[in-house]
C-alpha cells in the first residue's frame, strides 16, 4: 500500500508538472504594469527588453498603466495583469483581505509618499490634521503612512475626515483648496513641491515600504520560468537605470509629463541599488502591518508575520540560486 501510495503521488507529481509545461507552452502574452512610481517599469518599457527576452517564444507583451498601488492590486485580482507594481505594506494589506499576491522583486527603496499641505493652511505638524480634510488614496503606501503618522500623534482615522481620491486628482484637490492636507506619493508629490510650493509638513522616510513586482499565486505556481525571465529582464533595466541616470530622468520626463526638475526630485529621493527581496522587506512591510493592526485598520487577530512571509516569495530573488 506504501509502494502505491508513492507511485499515485509520483505519478500526480508528473502529470503536475506536464500540466505546467504545456500551461507555459500555451502562453501567448505577457501583461504587466508601467507606472510614473516606478522608474524602472518606464525604462523596462522603453528599452524593450521584454519584447526582445520573449519574441523567440512568439509571445508578446501588453503594457498597462497602475495609477496607484490599489489599482495594480486590483488588476492582479481580476487577473487582467500578471505582474504589478506596488508598494510593499500595500500588497500585504491585499494579502490580508484574500488577493493571494506575491511580491517576487524589489524595483526601488523610495522616500515617494509624505504628507503635504499648502502655505496658507497653518498646518505644520500630524497633530493639526484633527477635523481636517485630507486626501488619499485608500489601500496604498501613502494612505499606509498617513494611518501610521495620525497613530503617532495620538489620533486616527475617525478625527479627520479622509476625502478618496486617486493621486493625481488627490493632488489637484490640495492645489484647489478642496482639502487641507494631501497624502502625496512622487512624481505628483515632487511636483507640488517644486511647482507649486506645496510644503512636506511630516516625513519619515522608514516609514516609506518597498517598491515591489508582484505576481499571483497561480501564474508564479504554472510558470515560475516565466516569472525567472521577466525579473531577469527587470534586473537589466534596473541596473541600466543605475548607470545611466540621465537615460532614467529622460523617460520618466516624457512619461509624466512634468519637468527635469520635478523628475530629479523624485530620482534623488529613490534608490535603486537593493533589488533582493528578502528579509529586508519582511521586516518593514511586517512592521507596517503591525502598526495597522495597532490603529485598528487590520483585524487583531491576523498572523502578521505569517501573512508577509506568504507575500514575500524567496524563490526568484535576485542573487540566490536558482
Amino acid at each position: 500500500m506504501r509502494f502505491f501510495s508513492s507511485t499515485l503521488l509520483g505519478l500526480a507529481a508528473a502529470i503536475s508538472l506536464g500540466l505546467s509545461a504545456a500551461s507555459a507552452a500555451e502562453i501567448s502574452e505577457i501583461r504587466i504594469d508601467w507606472a510614473t512610481y516606478n522608474p524602472v517599469s518606464l525604462l523596462l518599457k522603453k528599452e524593450g527588453l521584454l519584447e526582445k527576452e520573449f519574441e523567440k517564444d512568439g509571445i508578446s507583451v501588453r503594457w498597462v498603466q497602475s495609477a496607484g498601488s490599489n489599482k495594480a492590486l486590483e488588476f492582479l485580482n481580476a487577473g487582467s495583469i500578471d505582474f504589478g507594481s506596488t508598494a510593499g505594506a500595500a500588497a500585504l494589506i491585499a494579502r490580508v483581505n484574500g488577493n493571494p499576491v506575491k511580491s517576487i522583486y524589489v524595483y526601488s527603496r523610495p522616500e515617494w509618499t509624505a504628507l503635504v499641505t499648502r502655505a496658507d493652511t497653518g498646518i505644520a505638524s500630524v497633530a493639526d490634521l484633527k477635523g481636517k480634510s485630507i486626501a488619499v488614496t485608500r489601500g496604498t503606501d501613502p494612505h499606509i503612512f498617513l494611518v501610521r503618522a495620525l497613530a503617532d500623534a495620538s489620533l486616527s482615522e475617525s478625527d479627520v475626515k479622509l476625502v478618496l481620491l486617486q493621486h493625481a486628482d488627490g493632488k489637484l484637490a490640495l492645489l484647489r483648496g478642496d482639502v487641507d492636507a494631501w497624502a502625496g506619493l512622487d512624481p505628483l508629490m515632487a511636483s507640488a513641491e517644486v511647482e507649486e510650493n506645496a510644503a512636506l509638513f511630516y516625513r519619515k522616510p522608514e516609514n516609506n515600504t518597498w517598491g515591489v513586482l508582484n505576481t499571483s499565486e497561480t501564474f508564479a505556481a504554472a510558470h515560475p520560468d516565466i516569472v525567472k525571465r521577466v525579473i531577469a529582464a527587470y534586473e537589466q533595466a534596473r541596473q541600466d537605470a543605475v548607470a545611466d541616470q540621465a537615460a532614467l530622468k529622460a523617460v520618466l520626463v516624457e512619461a509624466a509629463k512634468l519637468p527635469e526638475d520635478v523628475i530629479a526630485k523624485q530620482l534623488e529621493r529613490t534608490d535603486l541599488t537593493q533589488p533582493t527581496i528578502g528579509a529586508k522587506q519582511r521586516e518593514t512591510i511586517a512592521a507596517a502591518g503591525k502598526a495597522l493592526q495597532s490603529a485598528g485598520v487590520l483585524p487583531a487577530d491576523v498572523n502578521i508575520d505569517a501573512v508577509t512571509a506568504e507575500l514575500i516569495d524567496e524563490r526568484f530573488a535576485v542573487g540566490q540560486s536558482q
